[in-house]
């Protein structure tokens, strides 16, 4: 279980260190044209590797944690 906590920080930090995806509101009437791009480059692609690691790991040790405590 502290394995699973381990993770879950992991998680939890590499989901806080990526780059917002949008404006905000001013998005939706045009005042940005980053709003829809989605090629994420350097750091940003790094940590949307990484949380999609962590998020995967989560859930396979989080399903093994319940099947032997069940």
């Amino acid at each position: 279980m502290i394995i699973d906590a381990i993770i879950a920080i992991g998680l939890i930090v590499s989901v806080l260190m990526q780059e917002g995806k949008s404006a905000g509101m001013g998005g939706l009437s045009g005042e940005t044209d980053t709003v829809f791009s989605t090629k994420a480059r350097g750091l940003d692609a790094l940590m949307a590797k990484v949380t999609v690691l962590f998020a995967i790991l989560f859930g396979i040790l989080t399903i093994i944690i319940a099947k032997m405590t069940a």
